[in-house]
């Protein structure tokens, strides 16, 4: 039998809502720097480059440690690495709103970086591992993806006046509040990780299993491949799409605070398809058609919003279909990733896999549609580079069904 814990496991959904809570308190790190940056250029003198790196350094640590954080969660359990990078999270917060120069900021952004991954990287696998009906997971996984859209269009809602209000130290230290606050929450409504607790046969399986020998199980199946390839598609367009949407609304003469509320909405809107999928999932819709109606839609919504030049409110609702409707792959994605995994002890390395690749499209996607832009002499022609994403990740959605049905029915057959 399982050895008894002092935190007693919780019901599913509430065990759900508290891993969410907790990724979009991380997301609020991510989406607090944009707003803050004028703050920052006047009282720390931050420069323009300075400030493109605060903005890419958190992506640095997911594109270069995605899967050894993965390996790490898999080996030590996904709520003990949660729990440390709650905590790093929290620091580097808190030094950030001490820090009295660019420097330390950056250094202190850096520790954030780190922390936001070990913080959300490991919770699909909690989910799996604690969340046994498919129905409910399907729900939760799709919750789990609309974290990120959630906390950035927070952020971005809120900063500016708390801003204005507060400045940004207190806002940097409320945060590093707010995220020991949720790193209690896990650990007190989450039990310990089952891999510690002695004489389980889990223990046994996933000791069995050393660290090199999950990343060559990982990169040697398809699975891996091709859910993190199709989120390499859909991230760098994504955030290309929504992080010049300022731009180009302040270049249409559109003022600061409409620009702010109309990037946040679309932003926000994101979430709706991420638990659109998980709902959809849970009555039995195949993955490979929600993937390919996804990226149909961002590729008719890029086309009309950097096309339909003079037509603003065209293009607006385009971005609202595309970050809405586009929004159904990365919740599908989070449910492929826990069943295409090559094992049980090998789900954290998938997703870390899959991060990497996110974070990779998130560097590369915005440099090539500016290079584009700026060739082209305006943003009329960047609708190629994410339509042509978009007709790739259509091919990646039938094989990700294939791969999906394939998966299905091993499973029953040993049952």
């Amino acid at each position: 039998m399982r050895e008894s814990t002092s935190v007693p496991e919780r019901d599913p959904v509430v065990l759900a809502a508290v891993v969410v809570g907790v990724g979009v308190v991380c997301a609020l790190h991510v989406g607090k720097l944009p707003v803050a940056i004028p703050v920052l250029q006047a009282s720390l003198g931050l420069s323009l480059l300075q400030a493109g790196f605060l903005l890419s350094l958190v992506q640095l640590a997911g594109m270069t440690l995605g899967l050894v954080v993965g390996l790490m969660a898999d080996h030590l359990g996904p709520r003990r690495v949660m729990l440390a990078g709650l905590g790093l999270l929290a620091m580097g917060s808190a030094l950030g709103g001490l820090s009295t120069g660019v420097h330390g900021l950056l250094a202190t952004r850096v520790l954030e970086g780190l922390g936001f991954l070990l913080a959300v990287l490991p919770a699909p696998g909690l989910l799996r591992q604690r969340v046994h009906n498919p129905k409910t997971l399907a729900r939760a996984l799709g919750w789990w993806g609309a974290y990120m859209p959630l906390g950035t269009a927070t952020a971005l809602l809120c900063g500016a006046p708390l801003l204005e209000l507060i400045g940004w130290r207190p806002v940097w230290l409320l945060l590093a509040l707010l995220t020991f606050l949720a790193a209690i929450g896990l650990a007190t409504q989450v039990s310990y990780d089952p891999t510690h607790a002695r004489g389980t046969g889990s223990v046994v399986a996933t000791k069995a299993l050393k660290p090199w020998a999950r990343v060559q199980l990982t990169l040697v199946a398809p699975g891996p491949w091709l859910v993190a390839l199709a989120f390499f598609l859909y991230s760098g367009q994504w955030l290309a799409v929504v992080g010049f949407l300022p731009t180009i609304y302040s270049e249409a003469g559109y003022s600061g605070v409409v620009v702010g509320v109309l990037t946040a909405l679309a932003a926000g809107i994101n979430m709706v398809g991420n638990i659109g999928a998980g709902r959809c999932l849970a009555r039995g819709m195949r993955p490979g058609v929600l993937l390919s109606i996804a990226y149909l839609a961002m590729a008719m919504g890029a086309v009309v919003a950097f096309g339909a030049q003079g037509h603003p409110v065209w293009q607006y609702l385009a971005v609202l279909l595309f970050s809405g409707v586009g929004g159904l792959i990365p919740g599908t994605l989070f449910s492929l990733a826990v069943v295409l995994a090559p094992g049980e002890a090998t789900v954290s390395t998938t997703v870390g896999w899959m991060q990497q690749f996110s974070a990779l499209g998130q560097f590369l996607g915005p440099p090539l549609v500016a290079w584009v832009a700026t060739q082209a002499g305006g943003w009329h022609w960047t609708w190629v580079v994410t339509a042509s994403c978009s007709l790739l990740g259509v091919a990646l959605a039938a094989r990700l069904q294939r791969a999906w049905t394939h998966r299905v029915h091993a499973v029953v057959r040993a049952a």
